[in-house]
């Protein structure tokens, strides 16, 4: 059930009331003279950070053989 508060005890302790709302993840009607006007819900939950190894997993392409050298070596001018 929501917890129903009424304007003047919110206004007067908005920062605990807050902190309550987050700790508990129940949330919190506010009403003036019996009339809601307010609904103070709960933050959601904080997104996972994504990791940083594997960001480039599936973005490569192998074009060819990769185990052979790129470019012909002539070692005829190096003896």
């Amino acid at each position: 059930m929501i917890e129903k508060v009424k304007i003047s005890k919110f206004k007067a302790s908005c920062l605990t009331l807050l902190d309550k709302v987050k700790k508990t993840g129940r949330p919190i009607l506010v009403t003036r003279r019996g009339e809601p006007m307010a609904q103070v819900i709960p933050p959601p939950p904080p997104e996972k950070q994504a990791s940083w190894l594997g960001a480039f997993q599936s973005t490569g392409k192998i074009v060819g053989d990769i185990t052979s050298p790129a470019l012909p070596i002539s070692f005829s001018g190096l003896f």
